[in-house]
């Protein structure tokens, strides 16, 4: 160790009698900074009288390679400051990502385990011609996308005269797919991690393999017995448990999904 560090460390010893931890770090900043030729010799802030002792050690020192000694030999003292804390990658800022996914997702996919739970008596039966479980698949059924006028305070401007709501429809299914997707890709702690390596996301996937194999049974060749179908649903129910709890919703059993669910964006991310 050199003998500016040594002087350095000695002075370092009076920081004990500083009285709060960031004076302390403040300090130690500047005494680093004073140290080094790289830098001006002239303080551009009033500072204590230990730091300005410092500067007559300059003309020990030379150049950049004694100021990083210099720097690393009061870093342990650094360490000693008050600790910031901060979340990084999707979770950075005054919003996270979770929170605003819950409110754009969470009620659809409530919904759709609604609709799903609703399809378990029949499907218990094997009755795979059941009007609930022939809407859960249902291209036409759902409206997934409420349809906006575009007239403008009742005054339509379109060449066309038609400003009139387009719903866009789609199977609750369909909808549930990407719902579950999207809410999953939301719980990442940053954003290296591909959304396949998620274990939301690969939840939802173990789903969606099971569900897209009953869903093949019911488009094309529904059946009032099949057990079959009754065996992928189980399955599927007990994945579908996986999934929620990993997303911080109740699992299917709690009764929680006995009702319906609205699937316009929500004001809050908490469970309604």
């Amino acid at each position: 160790m050199t003998q500016a560090s040594i002087e350095l460390v000695s002075i370092l010893e009076e920081f004990h009698n500083v009285s709060t931890m960031m004076h302390r770090t403040v300090a130690v900043l500047l005494a680093a900074i004073s140290c080094s030729r790289a830098f001006s010799t002239q303080p551009l802030v009033s500072a204590p009288r230990y730091v300005t002792e410092l500067y007559a050690a300059e003309d020990d020192i030379s150049g950049r390679r004694s100021f990083l000694t210099t720097v690393a030999a009061v870093i342990p003292a650094i360490a000693y400051s008050t600790p910031s804390f901060a979340s990084g990658g999707a979770t950075a800022g005054k919003y996270t990502t979770i929170p605003i996914a819950k409110r754009r997702y969470y009620g659809r996919v409530q919904e759709a385990v609604h609709e799903f739970l609703l399809m378990g008596p029949a499907v218990i039966k094997g009755d795979l011609t059941d009007p609930v479980v022939q809407d859960f698949f249902d291209v036409t059924k759902t409206v997934v996308v409420q349809g906006k006028k575009k007239d403008i305070n009742g005054v339509c401007n379109k060449k066309d005269g038609d400003c009139n709501a387009t719903d866009i429809y789609d199977s609750r299914y369909n909808d549930m797919k990407t719902t579950m997707y999207l809410l999953g890709n939301a719980f990442r702690i940053n954003q290296q991690k591909a959304p396949d390596n998620l274990p939301t996301v690969k939840a939802a996937k173990k789903f969606f393999k099971v569900m897209n194999l009953f869903e093949r049974k019911v488009l094309k060749n529904p059946s009032s017995n099949d057990k079959a179908a009754t065996a992928l649903y189980a399955e599927a129910l007990d994945l579908l448990d996986e999934y929620l709890d990993l997303v911080e919703l109740p699992p299917t059993e709690s009764g929680h999904y006995d009702k319906e669910f609205s699937t316009l964006v929500g004001e809050s991310s908490r469970i309604t």
